[in-house]
C-alpha cells in the first residue's frame, strides 16, 4: 500500500522513532507499548516549544514525498492548494538540540505550528527556552487532573425495540433526513474516501459486529493513540465507538451508518480523566498525522472551553477563530485540503451557551444538533463566532440518535457528539459523488441545500441539508434521476399535516394500474401501518394506517422493483 512508502518521513514528522510510528491497515490486538513513566505532580508538565524557523531542514516543497503520503500530494494538487513552507517537518538539528538537554522528553514535533511538545520539569524549561533555536514556550497541562472535566455532554438510553422492516434499523431516521438512504441507493456509500476520526477511545470496534465488515474489508487504515503515544486504540472511553458506528457501522438489518464503505483511521486525542491544553496539542498533531496520511475528511466530536486550572479558561471573545490551539489548527487542516467536521458543543442550556474551540473555525464544517422532528436540540451550542461569522454551519439528529455500543447493542443518545458523524458520513458520499469539487465548495453546497438556506441563523446555521438538493445544484445539467425526482413530485400524501384519520395517497402515473405496497414509518424507523392497495387507476387512493400519534411519518410505496418515499406530519 501508498503508506508503507511515507511512514518514515511521517515518523520524523512527529517526532516518534520508526518503532513507535504508527503504521497504517495495523490492528491494535497486541498489547499497547508503555508510554512514558507518570511524572512526579507538580513538577514535570508538557509545553509547546517554538522554534524560530526552519533553517537546516533536508526536506524540500519540491520533493513533497520525503514527507508527505502520495495521497496527501494529490489532495493538495486537485484542489489547487500549493505546498507551502509550514507543511515542511521542523528542524532535525533543533530537535536534537532539545534532545540533549538532559530531563527533557520529547513526545510529537508540528509541521504547522514549526513546534515541539516536551515533558520536563521548570528548571529544564529554562533551559529549552534559553536554546538559540527556541523563540518561546507554552505550558500545556498544569496540576493533578481536577473535577472540571467537561465532555460533550451527551446522555445514553437504551433504544426500544423496533420492527423496522428497512436495513437501517434504528439508524434510519438521521440517516433518511439527510437523504442519505437515497444517496446510498444512487451508489455513493463513502468508497474511496479517507475519514480520521479523533475522539477518546474506540472499545469494541475491534469486536462488534457492525463494525466486522470495516475489519473484513480492510478499511481500518490506521489507528494511533496520541495521549498515551502508542497503537492501541480499542480501550479507553466508549465515546468514540459511538461516534464511528453513526458513520461506519454496517449490520444489515440491525445498523448501517451513513458512510459504511469509507475508510477510517482511528485517534484517540482526547483524555476523558482531565482537561488541558494538552489535549488540543494532541489534536494537531492528530491532523498533521492525518494530512501526512492522505485523509479527506476529519470527524472531530470534541469542544474545549474550561480546564482543570481555570486561569487558562477560554473566553467567550476567544472563540474568534484564531486563538485556541485547537481552532488554529482545525484552520490549518482546512487550508490544507482537508473538510473538518466538527461538533458545536452541548452548551445550549448552560451559562456558556456558546460553541466550543475548535467549532470557532474558520472554513470548516461545526455542526448543531436537531431531533427527530427537525426542531433544534436544546442543548445544542449556539453562534455566532466572537467575530461574527454563523456558525454552526449545518445541522443533524443528535437528539435520540441510534448508537451502536462496545458489545454490539444499538442504544440512543444525545449530544452534537453524534449530529457531527451522521453529518460527516454523508459529507463523504457527497463528496464521492463530486469529486471534482474542493473541500470548500463541498461545504458551500451543503450549507446552499440546507433548509434554512436562505435565512440562516445562529442555531442552526444554513439548517439540515439534503443529499440529493446539493446534488443537484452541484450538478445543474444532470441532476441526480431526473425521471425519478419527476414522478415523486407526483406522489404525496394529503392533507399534510394530517389532522384527522383521513389520509390519501396522490398516485404518480407509474403507480396507477399496479398493485401498491405501503409501508408508514415513524420518526424513529419503527414500522407502524402497512397495507396492500389493489391495482387502480385513479389519481389518489385513500390510506388505513390506523390511528397515528403526533410526530412525522415516512410513507414508503412500492410498485414491484419501483419505489418512493414521501413524508408527512401527523398534528
Amino acid at each position: 500500500m501508498v503508506f508503507s512508502r511515507f511512514f518514515s518521513g511521517l515518523a520524523l514528522a512527529l517526532g516518534l522513532s520508526a518503532s513507535v510510528a504508527p503504521t497504517p491497515a495495523e490492528a491494535s490486538s497486541r498489547p499497547a507499548a508503555p508510554g512514558p513513566a507518570s511524572p512526579a505532580p507538580g513538577t514535570v508538565r508538557k509545553h509547546l516549544i517554538y522554534f524560530k524557523d526552519k533553517a537546516g531542514t533536508p526536506h524540500q516543497l519540491s520533493r513533497p514525498q520525503t514527507f508527505l503520503s502520495a495521497r496527501a500530494v494529490q489532495r493538495r494538487q486537485r484542489q489547487g492548494i500549493a505546498l507551502l513552507p509550514r507543511d515542511l517537518p521542523v528542524s532535525p538539528a533543533y530537535v536534537q538540540q532539545v534532545k540533549a538537554v538532559p530531563g527533557a522528553q520529547l513526545w510529537y514535533t508540528s509541521r504547522w505550528f514549526n513546534a515541539a511538545v516536551v515533558a520536563c520539569d521548570s528548571a529544564t524549561l529554562q533551559q529549552l527556552q534559553a536554546l538559540p533555536c527556541v523563540r518561546g514556550a507554552r505550558t500545556l497541562n498544569r496540576g493533578l487532573p481536577g473535577s472540571r472535566k467537561r465532555g460533550e455532554g451527551e446522555q445514553t438510553s437504551t433504544a426500544p425495540e423496533s420492527t423496522a422492516a428497512n436495513p437501517y434499523g434504528k439508524a434510519y431516521p438521521q440517516a433518511q433526513m439527510l437523504g442519505a438512504v437515497r444517496m446510498h441507493e444512487a451508489g455513493f456509500r463513502g468508497e474511496g474516501l479517507q475519514i480520521a476520526v479523533f475522539d477518546a477511545g474506540f472499545p469494541g470496534v475491534n469486536t462488534a459486529p457492525a463494525f466486522a465488515a470495516l475489519r473484513n474489508e480492510q478499511r481500518l487504515a490506521s489507528t494511533f493513540n496520541f495521549v498515551d503515544k502508542n497503537k492501541a486504540v480499542y480501550q479507553r472511553n466508549s465515546h468514540g465507538t459511538h461516534c464511528l458506528s453513526t458513520m461506519a457501522a454496517n449490520e444489515p438489518g440491525v445498523y448501517i451508518g451513513t458512510a459504511p464503505q469509507a475508510t477510517y483511521h482511528l485517534c484517540i486525542t482526547e483524555d476523558s480523566y482531565s482537561e488541558h491544553p494538552v489535549e488540543e496539542a494532541n489534536w494537531l498533531i492528530a491532523a498533521e498525522y492525518a494530512d501526512s496520511a492522505g485523509v479527506d475528511i476529519i470527524s472531530s466530536s470534541l469542544g474545549y472551553t474550561t480546564f482543570d486550572y481555570p486561569s487558562i479558561d477560554y473566553t467567550y471573545a476567544d472563540l474568534n477563530g484564531r486563538t485556541a490551539i485547537s481552532t488554529r489548527a482545525a484552520t490549518l487542516a482546512a487550508r490544507v485540503g482537508m473538510l473538518v467536521v466538527n461538533s458545536a458543543g452541548n452548551e445550549g442550556n448552560n451559562t456558556w451557551r456558546y460553541i466550543t474551540a475548535p467549532a470557532d473555525a474558520d472554513s470548516i464544517l461545526t455542526v448543531g444538533a436537531v431531533d427527530s422532528l427537525r426542531g433544534r436540540a436544546s442543548f445544542s451550542s449556539r453562534g455566532p463566532t466572537a467575530d461574527g461569522r454563523i456558525k454552526p454551519n449545518l445541522a443533524a439528529m443528535g437528539e435520540q440518535t441510534a448508537i451502536v455500543t462496545p458489545d454490539g447493542r444499538v442504544n440512543r443518545g444525545n449530544g452534537t457528539s453524534y449530529s457531527c458523524p451522521v453529518l460527516a458520513g454523508m459529507v463523504a458520499g457527497f463528496w464521492q459523488a463530486n469529486p471534482q469539487l474542493t473541500a470548500q465548495q463541498v461545504i458551500s453546497f451543503l450549507q446552499r441545500s440546507g433548509s434554512r438556506a436562505a435565512t440562516p441563523n445562529d442555531e442552526v446555521g444554513y439548517g439540515i441539508p439534503d443529499f440529493v438538493q446539493a446534488y443537484n445544484l452541484a450538478n445543474p445539467g444532470a441532476p441526480l434521476a431526473t425521471q425519478a425526482a419527476s414522478a415523486q413530485q407526483n406522489l404525496f400524501i394529503y392533507p399534510n399535516p394530517v389532522k384527522e384519520t383521513e389520509l390519501y395517497l396522490q398516485l404518480a402515473v407509474g403507480f396507477q394500474g399496479v398493485p401498491l405496497r405501503v409501508r408508514i414509518y415513524d420518526a424513529r424507523g419503527a414500522l407502524v401501518a402497512e397495507e396492500q392497495v389493489a391495482a387502480t387507476t385513479a389519481a389518489a387512493v385513500r390510506l388505513q394506517p390506523g390511528v397515528l400519534v403526533k410526530g412525522v411519518y415516512t410513507c414508503t410505496v412500492s410498485a414491484g422493483r419501483e419505489q418512493r418515499t414521501v413524508r408527512f406530519v401527523k398534528l
